[in-house]
Order: C-alpha cells, then structure tokens, then sequence
C-alpha cells in the first residue's frame, strides 16, 4: 500500500458517476449533514487539508466474492437514505473507496446531487416537508458564520432565485460545465457581476475562479491498497475508522454477517427490515443496532452484550436460521405497539418492545394477536407491562441488566405474559417497575407534547380502542389561553399566571377520536359538553369516562377544575400503576 499520484475533485465524481468508485459492504452509510458538507467546501476552497483517502483496487476475478454498492446521489432524508447495489456484470475492475466516503460523497452531492431534509414543524408524511436542495455559493459576500469564509447554503430552486445586492446564488454544479478559466468570466459577463461595485465584483471574480480551480486541481491524495484479502482489508478499514465519525457497531456487524450468512444478503435484509417496521401505523424509529439486539436476545445467547464477539459465525448463522421467526415476532410487537396508538414520538424505548417479541416468540407468533379475543387477557398485562417500563424508564443505562432477567422469567413462565412476576422480581431495585406516591405526583410534569404524556393518558383509558386516530386535546381549548383573550372573558388579573402556566398541564388533557376532537375544536368546553351531550346521562357517563369533575365547567372556574381533575387522575394512576 502506497501513495498514488493526486487526483482531481472532477476526476472523481466523474469516477463515482460512471460507477467506477463504489462502497465495499463493510461501508457504513451516510451520515453527514448539510452543515458538514457546506463546511468541507469552504475548508477546500480556503486551501485546508481535508485528509487522504484510502482506495481498495479490486481485479475482475474477485468482484463476485464480496458486495459492493453505489454512492448516495440524491440523498432524501426519508425516502433515499440507502445505498444501492451495484451491478458489475463486465466490469473488469473497480475501485472501492476504504476511507472516504462521507467526504466523497458529500462532494458528489455538493457538486452533482441534491440533499432532501424535513423542514421543521411539518409532519414526517407531508412529501412537501422534504423540498429538493442543491448546494449554492454566495458569489456577493462572505458567510456570517465567523468560522467560515465562503457562503456555501442548500437552497431550493425558489430560495436560490431570490438574488439581492448581498446574494447571488451559483448553483455549485455548474462549474462542472466549465471548461477553461475563460469560462468563469464569460458567466460573471453574461450575469451584469462586472457591472457591480467593484469590491463585489472582485470577490464574485475571485470566489468562482477559486472554486474552478479546486475542482480541477489535483488535490486528492489517496493510498491504494491492492491486496486480495479480505481480512487484511477489513483490518485496514478497522484500523482507519478509529476516529472521526467510527464505524457503528451495526454496520460493521453487518457487513461480517454478509461474509457469513449463507443463503441472505444481511445488510439487504436487514436494512430493508429496518425501513419496513418504521412505516407501521404512522411511524416508528428503529434502527439497525436494535434489529441486532433483538437478534441476540431472541436467539437465546447467554452473552447478548452489543459487541462484535456475540457475532462469531455460529452465532450468525443461528441467527440468519431464525431470521423469519425473529422478524415475525418483531412484526406482531409493533403491531401491537400501534394498537396500543403507539408511534415514534410516543414510543420513548425501543427496547421495552424487545420483551415483547420475545414472548410473542416463545408463544409461537399467534396471528392475529393483536385482535383476537383469545389473547385480551394478554394484551392488557403487555400493554400495563409497556406503560410502566416506559414512564419508569428502566431501559436507561443499561438494558442488558433488565433484559437478561425479563428473558428468562418469561422463558421459564408458563402463564400469560408474567406481568407480576417481572415487577416483582425488580421490586427493590434501581430498575423497578412499581410507582410511589411521590413518583406519580411526578408525572404530573408531564405536559402536552411531551413523549411520556400519550403513555400517562393511554393508562387512564384502558377501554379505548386505540386503533382509531386518537389525539391529545386539550378540555379548555389552548387558543383562549392568552392574556388578552383572558381578560376580556373576565379572568381576574391575579389568576392569570396561573391559567397561563397551567392550560398544557396534564389535568386540561384527554384522549379524544380525531372527529370528535375536530368538532370540538376551539369551542368553549362547558357548551361543547351540552350540546354534545344533551341527554344527562349521557353526558354524565362522559363526564366519568373523561375524568371530568362535578363543578363548573365554565373557564372562570378553571384553576378549581385543574384542582379537582388532578385528584381524579391521580386516583385512576394508582389504581392502574401501583
């Protein structure tokens, strides 16, 4: 392994377009963000080293003994996160890239791809919360950001129009059409930059010439390594991805149990696994690290610590034998999970689930267990189970701890889902999964939006079918909740801080279906009620159902309600908790 003559930036996007320059299996994916991308041009165009790079050189005869996959052209933060498989029927050698990839991808996209990120405050299945950004530079002016020089933004195609005297946006991929220097003045003449004030024009002048000078200069150095080893590359690529952004344990498990799984691609199935469980009801967050976990526990290994040991061969291919039994039980726990109204953003442990499928395991994966009358009972001591490892956050630190015991008291269990028995076992301990008064109290921190409150609401109201879309609403609606609109309803100027700081709290909030809650909306809580309910009795088996105090639902008395309401819910948590 040896230095090989510098390459150019054009030279190897050029490479990565042609799909000469691939991604070995044993690659992570990529990671980087806009911010990072922005700032590795501006470090090129100020001359800083962006260190070497380390190339595999792989021969004809040895393409079809390992798995390679293209770079990320076009990147979208949920619908084109993975690398695709390359086909290299033909191909008489390729170049796969050891150390360098966040760089040489980055530079690709930067240069001829896109980058999609979710906008915030819009829903993750708005397609609209991804809008298509290609990488600018500010030909004007330099950046704000005093540890950069150069104004390098994603933008989109309306954001990169929006030109001013401080702002002329150059789509960074043009340069690539540029064939000489000449080039640079002709667009700067054809685009009036010339006719500027002059320190503009000099800067525009020098920042693009700059830029078509890094891109084709002869910058990137690379060693290549020739061996046909697989172990002395894996050890290599080992040994460069010690620092910086490492190598996740899950892609390197991976990319050893795709040496060793004898009939599945493990990284394909697996990542493909991964992206199947997140769209389940309206979304979920695993990843590949907790398909592995999973993987270890469910297996039955006594050693099922994350550690690349635990994936010796046998192991590997134990699991890859069991792979469709452990993936079905994943599948029944989510779906569960979702009728139990469950999603990413309410879902705060993925592996509070891991129980779960291991018991739906032992039990054979039932279909239907998510619906079927058979198993009510089941479900009622799972989803008490759930509700409590959750709010009591006994996955924190360190999981393996809780695991290990949960396993083996639901393998040695002959019952339903041994609920008592598991608490009892961490009763005493830092892992318990029982309340004290002092506990539940503190729930009551919990406010609208937070990731525990759904948990907290949906342990009041065990009878609901969670199937359906069920919100969080607010009883007094939170748009009347603002100091102007108080006062002219008449809310006494000393009672104010109080509404203010209290209308998110957990006592102004229930479980309502999306229709209902959509009906009601921002109408006043006290003529909703009747008008909804007009007959008594109806409204009175609402009132107990909801938790709603016998006083006046007028807002004037809101601090008595949230008084009241606050006993109630604290009866109901520890009946259910305690």
């Amino acid at each position: 392994m040896g230095f090989a003559q510098p390459i150019s930036i054009k030279n190897a996007i050029d490479k990565i377009h042609e799909k000469k320059y691939l991604l070995p299996a044993i690659q992570r994916e990529f990671v980087w963000s806009t911010e990072q991308i922005e700032t590795l041009f501006d470090s090129i165009m100020r001359g800083y080293p962006i260190s070497s790079f380390l190339f595999w050189e792989v021969t004809e005869e040895n393409i079809p003994k390992y798995q390679f996959y293209e770079f990320i052209r076009n990147y979208h933060e949920r619908d084109n996160i993975h690398n695709e498989k390359a086909n290299l029927t033909g191909e008489k050698s390729i170049t796969a890239i050891l150390d360098g990839q966040q760089r040489l991808t980055s530079l690709y996209i930067g240069l001829k791809g896109s980058y999609s990120y979710k906008m915030p405050r819009m829903r993750w299945d708005n397609d609209l919360a991804f809008p298509k950004r290609t990488l600018c530079l500010n030909l004007l002016s330099k950046a704000n950001d005093s540890n950069l020089e150069y104004d390098f933004e994603f933008l989109t195609n309306e954001e990169r129009s929006k030109n001013d005297d401080e702002h002329f946006w150059f789509e960074v991929g043009t340069v690539l059409s540029f064939k000489s220097p000449g080039d640079v003045n002709n667009f700067l003449i054809e685009n009036d930059i010339f006719t500027m004030e002059k320190e503009k024009a000099h800067f525009a002048n020098d920042a693009l010439y700059k830029l078509y000078s890094v891109i084709n200069e002869p910058s990137i150095n690379f060693f290549l390594e020739e061996s046909d080893s697989l172990d002395k590359v894996l050890n290599i690529f080992i040994r460069v991805n010690s620092g910086g952004t490492q190598l996740s344990y899950s892609d390197l498990l991976l990319s050893i149990a795709s040496a060793q799984w004898e009939e599945k691609d493990a990284r394909e199935v697996i990542t493909e696994f991964v992206d199947e469980i997140n769209k389940f009801g309206d979304g979920f967050n695993v990843n590949k690290d907790f398909i592995l976990k999973t993987c270890l526990v469910l297996s039955d290994f006594k050693d099922i610590a994350f550690k690349v040991d635990n994936f010796n061969q046998d192991n590997m291919l134990k699991i890859e034998k069991n792979w469709d039994a452990i993936t079905k039980a994943i599948r029944l726990s989510y779906n569960l999970l979702v009728s139990f109204g469950y999603n990413r953003d309410s879902l705060t442990s993925n592996n509070a689930v891991i129980p779960i499928a291991y018991y739906l395991l032992k039990q054979n994966c039932p279909d239907n267990f998510d619906i079927s009358q058979k198993y009510e009972d089941d479900r009622k001591e799972i989803f008490r189970w759930l509700v409590s490892a959750l709010l009591k956050k006994v996955f924190s630190g360190q999981p393996d701890n809780v695991l290990r015991p949960i396993r083996e008291i639901i393998r040695t269990s002959n019952s339903i889902f041994p609920r008592q028995a598991i608490f009892d076992k961490q009763k005493g301990t830092s892992k318990s999964f029982t309340f004290d008064d002092d506990e539940i109290d503190n729930l009551f921190n919990y406010q609208y939006g937070n990731a525990f409150t759904y948990s907290i609401l949906a342990t009041i109201y065990p009878s609901l079918n969670f199937k359906g879309k069920f919100h969080e609403d607010h009883i007094f609606p939170k748009t009347l909740f603002k100091e102007k609109k108080l006062r002219k309803i008449g809310i006494p100027e000393e009672d104010i801080p109080f509404y203010l700081d209290n209308y998110n709290c957990l006592a102004n909030l229930q479980l309502l279906e999306g229709i209902p809650n959509q009906e009601k909306s921002k109408r006043m809580f006290d003529e909703w009620i009747i008008e909804t309910y007009p007959d008594e009795n109806d409204r009175k088996v609402y009132m107990e159902r909801n938790y709603i105090p016998d006083c006046s639902l007028d807002i004037k008395n809101f601090k008595e309600f949230i008084e009241k309401r606050t006993e109630l819910i604290t009866k109901a948590i520890k009946n259910k908790l305690k």
